[in-house]
């Protein structure tokens, strides 16, 4: 089994939290690498065959600053027959108007290089107004909230890592 490759970009230490999270329910160092995107070019991620990909959403609706840097070089990655799952941290309460767009902007660039979105989450549970992560009534990966859900965090990551556990052939 090869290993899957855990980037994300952080602005202020949640979303890198919540993927050494992820890392840690994921069986660790030995199943999944992760990767500080603010370290890594756009060919680091033709590597792994499996990605997760970590973004927050900063901002009114803007990528993540390190994520931003490498986003056109996204167009130049050929991500066929790679399964991809995202997840992402936002605001729900202070930006519901964009909450998650960087995690939907991301999963749109990939998906259009080839890349098969796995890791679907669902909308219920969420109070926001518009998200370019939604499609087909689900978020295209999981949705955290930090600043105003904190507390469901852990059980939301044990529950998403399981699922994509199978959609990975774990």
């Amino acid at each position: 089994m090869s290993k899957i490759g855990l980037f994300y970009g952080t602005e202020t230490g949640k979303t890198e939290t919540a993927a050494e999270m992820i890392q840690s329910e994921l069986g660790g160092d030995d199943v999944a690498e992760l990767m500080d995107i603010s370290n890594c070019e756009a060919a680091d991620l033709e590597k792994y065959d499996c990605l997760i990909i970590g973004c927050p959403t900063w901002n009114m609706g803007e990528l993540q600053s390190d994520w931003e840097g490498i986003y056109d070089d996204l167009d130049d990655i050929d991500f066929s027959g790679k399964k991809v799952a995202y997840f992402g941290t936002g605001d729900q309460v202070g930006y519901g108007d964009n909450f998650q767009d960087a995690m939907g902007m991301l999963e749109e660039k990939i998906s259009e290089q080839g890349g098969k979105t796995i890791g679907h989450w669902p909308v219920d549970g969420y109070d926001y107004n518009e998200s370019k992560a939604v499609k087909n009534g689900k978020f295209v990966g999981l949705a955290l909230d930090e600043d105003n859900e904190s507390d469901l965090t852990e059980d939301r990551i044990k529950t998403w890592v399981s699922q994509i556990k199978i959609e990975f052939a774990l």
